[in-house]
């Protein structure tokens, strides 16, 4: 049996064992805002439900191992001591990874992942209304764990709005495990659905990917793309030009491209995204 010290191993290598050996973990996708009012999203998993009596939760946004910064959350939290827990299910999976770019500071990230802000009640953060269940909370405190890279800081929260999609509940009013379909993440590029298992989706590029934002108003608006399709090709750093486009479809597509059919084209492109080629996926949806 492999033993780990882990005063004797690296930050990173031990973070991978724990993330890789604690799962699949449920997803906090938290809503924050700062004192300028600059609202930001990002999901987290270190995170689960403590207490139902008073209701209490608590996640953790760790300094990063990297380079020892901290998140965007955690500075909202602690200057807004308010937060929106979001549940993540499939349907908004690609979506939740893009939010999880580095965006810089004040840079939306309901925005930059096509999600929808809906107005809580009790709390400031926005709620996203695409999730099946968003949790408005009041932050009771934040303990750091911490003072080095990848030191978690708890951020207990109680919570003080629940907020339910009526389609995922059963004839008796209770939660369908199957109709909410959560997901959880495992180990590095791994997640795991609650109704089919283990699937993958690709860590956001290091660099900025442009965001559901720049995505044309045509295909955005699509009957055919799905949310998570959208994630997904946001999640690009630049596109590609119309040549390489013409070329493409030439080569590939010709009878595509003379037909000029929208919704043809619309669903081709899904098809490549499902098989991970997004960037094929780009050059039907732009092709003239």
């Amino acid at each position: 049996m492999l033993t780990i010290h882990p005063e004797n191993t690296s930050t990173g290598k031990l973070h991978g064992y724990l993330l890789a050996s604690v799962s699949p973990r449920p997803i906090a996708f938290a809503s924050t805002v700062n004192k300028e009012g600059q609202v930001n999203l990002s999901p987290y998993s270190f995170f689960n439900v403590f207490s139902a009596n008073p209701p209490v939760v608590i996640f953790s946004p760790a300094r990063r191992v990297r380079d020892n910064t901290v998140k965007h959350t955690l500075e909202n939290v602690l200057e807004v001591p308010e937060v929106v827990i979001n549940i993540v299910n499939y349907n908004m999976v690609q979506q939740m990874s893009l939010s999880s770019t580095e965006y810089p500071k004040g840079v939306n990230e309901f925005v930059k992942a096509g999600l929808t802000e809906l107005p809580s009640e009790v709390v400031t953060p926005p709620r996203v209304a695409e999730a099946p269940v968003q949790l408005e909370c009041k932050v009771l405190n934040v303990v750091a764990l911490g003072e080095e890279g990848g030191a978690g800081n708890l951020v207990i929260a109680q919570v003080v709005r629940m907020h339910i999609q009526e389609e995922i509940l059963d004839a008796d009013g209770r939660i369908d495990a199957a109709k909410i379909d959560t997901v959880a993440r495992m180990g590095g590029n791994w997640y795991s659905r609650a109704k089919t298992g283990m699937f993958e989706v690709p860590k956001p590029l290091s660099t900025l990917g442009i965001g559901v934002d720049q995505i044309p108003e045509p295909i955005k608006l699509s009957t055919v793309l799905t949310g998570n399709d959208l994630g997904q090709l946001g999640n690009v750093e630049s596109l590609p030009t119309e040549v390489e486009c013409a070329s493409f479809m030439e080569a590939f597509h010709p009878e595509v491209l003379l037909q000029g059919d929208q919704q043809q084209k619309h669903q081709l492109a899904k098809n490549y995204i499902a098989k991970g080629a997004v960037s094929d996926a780009w050059k039907v949806l732009l092709s003239k």
